[in-house]
């Protein structure tokens, strides 16, 4: 069993930044394959990015891409996303995920879920 619990979210104009944190506790963080994903008001949950247990590899939406970086903290039982350049398409709750695999793109992929944390991108 994984809990997540993300923060770091919040209100922000256009081409700014925000971190978004996730903390684990369970189930062997550093043997964990982690990843992000968002959820619009009235749209399906979509893939962000994603890293493997190690850090070694990463994945990210085309829609994020050069925009957006995970990492892992496997001493602090943490990954972040950093959010730079953001737009109001952006605009989300955000989640966390664990999953028992090495890592995935798609949420049938992933075993636990946080809670979530609001990201709003003003224009």
């Amino acid at each position: 069993q994984v809990q997540l619990v993300e923060s770091g979210g919040g209100l922000v104009q256009a081409g700014g930044s925000l971190r978004l944190s996730c903390a684990a506790s369970g189930r062997t963080f550093s043997r964990t394959g982690m990843g992000w994903f968002r959820q619009a008001p009235g749209k399906e949950r979509e893939f962000v990015a994603t890293i493997t247990w190690s850090g070694g590899s990463t994945d990210y939406a085309d829609s994020v891409k050069g925009r957006f970086t995970i990492s892992r903290d496997n001493s602090k039982n943490t990954v972040y996303l950093q959010m730079n350049s953001l737009k109001p398409e952006d605009t989300a709750v955000y989640y966390c995920a664990a999953t028992r695999g090495v890592w995935a793109s798609s949420t049938e992929g992933y075993d636990y879920w946080g809670q979530g944390t609001q990201v709003t991108v003003s224009p």
